[in-house]
């Protein structure tokens, strides 16, 4: 990974945009960590897109206009947010800083934007409910042990969860090759391969040695491949997931929850129209950050097209690709409600905890604020499709 020298940030402090602290995880990580967050599949032709296709798009801005005031604020899943932007559920958060799911949590409630607690954490999902007052949604897979999915679908009515996601891109796990050269593993184990990288990250390896404990614990008392032993992520993957899965399952899982419900991972207007009919009051239009099928479209450019085909109703939240505030506001020109975002806050998480993710949002949120005062819109609801047009 190389920056110029200038962008070489050590410190929180002198980070200014998530490229930076981006850096400053790749100096914080072990080799093998890094590249868990940073990778994606095959010849991650799909990861690049994910960003790059922002490009593709240019503003129109307005003018001489009162932005004195600008509001960022929007509504999303029946919750106000302050921000037109969402953490996205990722896994086992444990393995970039020991302040794991809830310093994530923490930063988002402090932002006034939804938390999204993966199926795949190191932290409780009961926990997670009494670590913040911040809006939280978890996200859920259709499991081969049905009976795990509906027992975690009612552990969230319990602890009172404000949405459900599921996610549906996951038959198989995607050929992620960088986490076969780096032999990553959960829970991580030493080899001759890694010893060195460990080792010269010393702040990371003393937060491991004063705990170890990698468990997923919303499903390690139900799978028994989690107890003690060292697992290939990949192996685990294909090993618990459904090939079997179809739509009236995940109706069927729809039925069981009482609130606001999102489908995770639909690239196609026909799947976006068979989880509307299903019951979603949200699609996130994702390609699981182009971890699974390299070659896929990037989400940002599906935007137009999906909410032509299934109206005004349900909300679009685009996934995949954004390290900048311009590109959220790019994706809401296009018709979608919000962002959501992964990667860019575990940069920031494994920069500094919860400090970092701190960081990475008021980055993000600064970003925002920023574009939309230059565009000339002081609202959310003022960002539309006369704003930008595609230039190539």
């Amino acid at each position: 990974m190389t920056l110029e020298p200038a962008r070489r940030p050590r410190s929180l402090k002198r980070c200014f945009s998530i490229e930076d602290l981006r850096f400053l995880a790749w100096r914080k990580l072990p080799t093998a960590l890094f590249n868990y967050i940073d990778g994606g599949s095959d010849d991650e032709v799909t990861l690049r897109r994910n960003s790059s296709a922002f490009d593709d798009y240019s503003f129109l801005p307005r003018t001489l206009r009162d932005v004195s005031a600008i509001d960022t604020s929007t509504t999303l899943l029946n919750q106000r947010i302050a921000v037109p932007f969402i953490l996205s559920p990722t896994g086992m958060s444990r393995l970039f800083h020991h302040g794991a799911e809830p310093a994530v949590a923490r930063a988002a409630g402090k932002t006034g934007t939804f938390y999204s607690l993966s199926t795949m954490a190191t932290t409780l999902l009961e926990d997670i409910a009494i670590t913040t007052a911040g809006p939280k949604m978890f996200q859920v897979y259709l499991f081969k042990d049905k009976g795990l999915t509906a027992e975690l679908v009612q552990r969230c009515v319990t602890a009172r969860y404000d949405a459900l996601c599921l996610t549906i891109d996951t038959p198989v796990a995607g050929n992620r090759e960088r986490d076969r050269v780096t032999g990553m593993e959960m829970p991580p184990r030493f080899t001759l391969r890694s010893l060195v990288s460990f080792a010269s990250h010393p702040a990371w390896l003393l937060a491991f040695l004063r705990n170890p404990d990698f468990d997923i614990k919303n499903v390690a008392h139900r799978v028994d491949a989690l107890q003690g032993k060292s697992v290939s992520l990949i192996d685990y993957v294909n090993g618990q997931f459904d090939r079997t899965v179809g739509w009236d399952d995940a109706a069927a899982l729809r039925a069981l929850w009482p609130g606001p419900f999102v489908i995770k991972g639909v690239q196609s207007i026909v799947d976006a129209k068979r989880a509307v009919e299903i019951g979603a009051n949200a699609i996130m239009i994702s390609n699981h950050g182009g971890r699974q099928l390299d070659g896929a479209v990037a989400p940002v450019d599906l935007v137009p097209g999906i909410r032509d085909a299934v109206g005004d109703a349900p909300e679009l939240i685009v996934d995949g690709g954004v390290r900048r505030g311009s590109q959220v506001v790019k994706a809401l020109a296009l018709g979608a409600n919000a962002c959501s975002l992964g990667r860019a806050y575990l940069y920031g998480l494994a920069a500094g905890g919860e400090a970092g993710v701190v960081r990475a949002l008021t980055l993000l949120a600064d970003e925002v604020a920023r574009t939309m005062a230059l565009l000339g819109s002081t609202s959310v609801r003022d960002i539309s499709g006369d704003l930008i047009e595609r230039t190539r």
